[in-house]
């Protein structure tokens, strides 16, 4: 079996549009359905996407505050605060928030004004996939890479929430098309181009997003048209903007005088580079994350992504990515070193490998939702893979490739729904499906149309049918907190997704009433009413407590210190007014110290302290700074406390 790049959907380079154009109004040599189908595809995307969205509220309590803090304070929306009188920051840079802050400030701070860029973001996504993978492949490879990645659950579960993974995956999509043009003729430019945007991709999630960087240099070192003393003198240029791109605002929060910006959260010693290299770097691989909460993942191995955390999450089509691989990779055995297919298996396959490993070995914590970036990678692989072999069906092992891969989907979706407890008969279609499915393209060729028509319509049904009812289901449910989880499993709760129950205290000591995934809608959302917030979610303030913090609130930078993040952002979207979220998220940076709170209260800088049980959420801190328990046992000394609708306050003013 050969491969051929004039089936794979290339035309001349004289002859193709900018890709803006091509994306809106299509290809002259196209077909008059591509450019319908791609509208269609667009428009269930945003519909899956922006359909009930308010419904989440503020999603996750903790962006939303600092989304909050940017939109009134430009200081706040540089650094990336959880409050607009700028005490610490989020424990993530801040790209990702911004967009989030700029619609809050042209549209006013709301649930929509936070969570319909994010939704946006994924819809670029879809379309600049579908982009990428037809320049090489045609509409229907496109087509099928782009459906895959918007209907894959953590797709859009990510796409509809305001953690900063909508943002990376993104950004690294742009880049792999960037990649995929330079690779085209050998344009430093582009490469450049896809250099930037990994660049851009890590202040959208730090070190996350250098795991795509091996793929797109082996790629480029051993598919592009240049001699190889050009491809590499190419790839150093490509590493410095990069650097450049990604070092910009670390250089300038480095060198900024530490005490006229907010404390760098999430670090120990207020260093940008300490979070993104260690809390949120480095750590996350060895484990070693200090002033980190301990790892309730143990499930570290090879096998992770196919696990009762992840799998149902992302793994749908894997089994069939990876066979695709090896297939593509045969398939362009003999090709010249230039062979775009082979070239594409390097970019995606890179792509999907390399992050995979780096997820399923880590042992630090990992949440299920970061398998969202490997999403555009499955789905190029599916897009690709399909079409190529789909085109050359008339030979025997073509079909046979298809058939096993089809067979392969539809028993995973079916070991999948089967452990979900979830419409148990959708299991069962599902399976019966993908064999007759694999069967009927085994014995199909181009004279007995039929039998490819029913191959067509039940090979789709068995790969799409168990992660679109996943999807679906994802996007009819609310979402809050900090670790949601896509399918129905989110209905369980739990740390990770993976029907682990753990409920977090709120910063009175006192466990939630009703469902977990209640908590965090603005106020009037219909929820009930406790104080504080856990570890991994705000929760929803007194009406008293409010209106108690809103009084004089113009005297003070701070009208309110709660040991932790989220308990600070429940107060701080109740109230549109800065809190101090003491010991940043777990409540273990050294943020303030008990000097420096202790200083703030004498300055009259701060009006009341929320007492509780040290913003631990019932866990206890396995490594890091104890100064939040030093300065609320100094508060507690020293000050008298009181109730307010259930919740504990001292007057430190």
């Amino acid at each position: 079996m050969t491969t051929d790049l004039s089936v794979a959907g290339s035309i001349p380079a004289d002859k193709r549009k900018s890709w803006p154009h091509t994306l809106v109004r299509g290809r002259e040599s196209d077909a008059a359905w591509v450019r319908p189908a791609l509208i269609a595809l667009l428009a269930a995307t945003a519909l899956l996407y922006l359909c009930g969205l308010g419904a989440s509220g503020w999603a996750n309590s903790y962006y939303s505050a600092a989304v909050q803090a940017g939109a009134q304070s430009w200081e706040a929306f540089f650094f990336g605060s959880s409050d607009a009188a700028n005490a610490i920051t989020v424990d993530k840079t801040p790209l990702f928030l911004w967009p989030m802050e700029i619609s809050a400030r042209i549209f006013g701070l709301s649930s929509w004004s936070v969570l319909v860029p994010q939704a946006l973001e994924g819809i670029a996504a879809v379309g600049l996939l579908y982009a990428t993978v037809r320049r090489w492949f045609g509409p229907v490879a496109g087509l099928i890479a782009g459906a895959a990645l918007a209907m894959t659950p953590v797709a859009v579960l990510m796409f509809r929430f305001n953690n900063p993974d909508a943002m990376l995956v993104l950004l690294l999509v742009a880049g792999a098309y960037a990649c995929t043009r330079a690779l085209e003729n050998g344009s430093a430019k582009w490469l450049m181009l896809a250099g930037s945007l990994v660049g851009f991709g890590f202040l959208a999630k730090m070190l996350q997003a250098l795991l795509v960087v091996p793929a797109f240099a082996i790629t480029y070192l051993v598919a592009a048209p240049p001699k190889l003393g050009k491809r590499v003198w190419q790839l150093l240029l490509a590493g410095v903007a990069m650097v450049v791109s990604a070092g910009w605002w670390i250089a300038i929060v480095e060198l900024w005088p530490s005490s006229s910006r907010p404390y760098v959260g999430g670090s120990q010693t207020n260093s940008v580079l300490e979070l993104t290299l260690g809390y949120n770097g480095f750590g996350r691989i060895t484990g070693n994350e200090t002033g980190g909460l301990g790892n309730l993942n143990q499930d570290a191995g090879i096998f992770r992504l196919f696990g009762s955390e992840m799998g149902s999450q992302i793994s749908w089509l894997l089994p069939a990515a990876l066979l695709m691989i090896v297939a593509l990779l045969w398939l362009s055995g003999k090709s010249p070193r230039t062979d775009r297919t082979r070239a594409a298996v390097l970019l995606w396959g890179g792509w999907l490998l390399v992050t995979g490993l780096v997820f399923s070995l880590s042992q630090g914590i990992i949440h299920p939702y970061y398998t969202v970036a490997l999403a555009p990678a499955i789905a190029a692989l599916v897009g690709i893979g399909v079409v190529l072999f789909w085109r050359q069906r008339e030979q025997l092992d073509a079909r046979l490739i298809l058939a096993v891969t089809v067979a392969a989907t539809a028993v995973w979706s079916f070991v999948l729904l089967s452990q979900a407890d979830w419409l148990p008969w959708l299991a069962w279609v599902v399976l019966v499906a993908g064999l007759i499915g694999a069967v009927a393209i085994a014995v199909s060729n181009r004279r007995a149309r039929w039998v490819t028509a029913i191959a067509v319509l039940v090979a789709i049904f068995a790969g799409a049918g168990g992660s679109t009812a996943y999807a679906v289901q994802t996007a009819g449910t609310a979402h809050t907190g900090a670790i949601p989880s896509a399918g129905p499993s989110s209905r369980r709760g739990g740390f990770g997704g993976g029907g682990r129950m753990i409920v977090m205290g709120n910063a009175n000591g006192v466990r939630p009433p009703g469902n977990a995934g209640s908590q965090g809608r603005p106020p009037g959302a219909g929820q009930r009413v406790f104080g504080g917030g856990g570890l991994l979610d705000a929760g929803t303030v007194p009406t008293a407590v409010s209106a108690l913090l809103r009084q004089n609130s113009g005297s003070y930078s701070w009208v309110a210190a709660v040991v932790q993040s989220n308990s600070a952002a429940g107060y701080q979207l109740a109230t549109g007014l800065p809190v101090m979220a003491v010991g940043g998220f777990n409540g273990t940076d050294p943020s303030p110290t008990l000097a420096e709170f202790q200083r703030l209260v004498a300055q009259h800088k701060i009006h009341y302290f929320i007492g509780g049980n040290g913003g631990f959420g019932g866990r206890q801190a396995v490594s890091g700074s104890n100064a939040s328990q030093q300065i609320a046992t100094w508060v507690a000394q020293h000050y008298q406390a009181q109730t307010v609708g259930g919740v504990t306050l001292y007057d430190v003013s």
